[in-house]
């Protein structure tokens, strides 16, 4: 309910409203010109006050007693509302008191949670350097013995057969180039899921020679295919004539068994 002072002010304000109203009333009924004077007057009183305030800031006057009851009854319930909300608050933390966070679950505020995010990374980001460059020191360590390895299985025979165990085609390529035909110096045959560097040797090969699959056999180092390929030179009677062209520097000789 507002206060009587409040009250008051409103009654002096309607009361003045309605003497207004008929004072404006009562001035337009009088002529044109006095009614026109009187508002030109009017204009011209409101642009002088407006003016004076503008340009005299300084003069204002603020009617501190009047603003005093209303500011000192906000400061009243300001003060009642920050002491019941701290009461219920010492009433909280009774009722649940706090316990402290685990040690790796405490992070800082502000500057120090910063401070404790960037220590975090950089000790994230340290750990995996540490890991990828580990990762990639055995990787080309392990890529050098298999290069090594390769290197050393060419140099054993001018026709190399990298085979696998159970592979059928790897079987028939097998029987085609050791059965049907005699070969010297005869082909080294590599067994790639038995050889401890089997599957380094055989991403090495399709680097090297864009087959992946078995068989792949090698003459002087070149791939001439796998068991499909030597079929069909086979078939055509092209395939002594490669493998002979190709083994020239290293004196390969192929011919028929029969």
């Amino acid at each position: 309910m507002p206060s009587p002072r409040r009250m008051r002010l409103l009654c002096v304000a309607v009361l003045a409203g309605i003497v207004m109203t008929m004072l404006w009333t009562t001035h337009r009924q009088q002529s044109p010109l006095s009614a026109e004077t009187e508002a030109h007057g009017l204009r011209h009183l409101t642009k002088d006050r407006h003016d004076q305030t503008v340009l005299n800031p300084a003069d204002i006057v603020v009617d501190k007693t009047t603003k005093g009851g209303a500011d000192g009854a906000k400061k009243e319930v300001a003060d009642r509302l920050m002491k019941a909300e701290q009461e219920a608050k010492e009433i909280a933390q009774a009722k649940a008191p706090l316990k402290p966070d685990a040690p790796s679950m405490v992070v800082g505020v502000g500057s120090s949670a910063d401070g404790q995010d960037a220590t975090l990374k950089q000790h994230e980001s340290e750990d995996g350097t540490k890991s990828a460059a580990a990762g990639a020191s055995v990787e080309t360590e392990e890529e050098h013995e298999a290069e090594q390895e390769l290197r050393s299985i060419l140099k054993k025979a001018p026709v190399i057969i990298f085979s696998k165990t159970y592979c059928g085609f790897s079987r028939r390529a097998k029987a085609l180039l050791l059965e049907r035909y005699v070969i010297d110096p005869p082909p080294f045959v590599v067994e790639l899921d038995i050889d401890p560097l089997g599957p380094k040797l055989q991403t090495l090969l399709k680097e090297t020679t864009g087959r992946g699959t078995v068989p792949n056999i090698m003459v002087n180092g070149v791939s001439i295919g796998g068991s499909d390929d030597i079929a069909e030179l086979d078939r055509n009677g092209k395939l002594v004539a490669k493998v002979q062209d190709l083994g020239e520097a290293r004196q390969v000789s192929m011919k028929l068994r029969f």
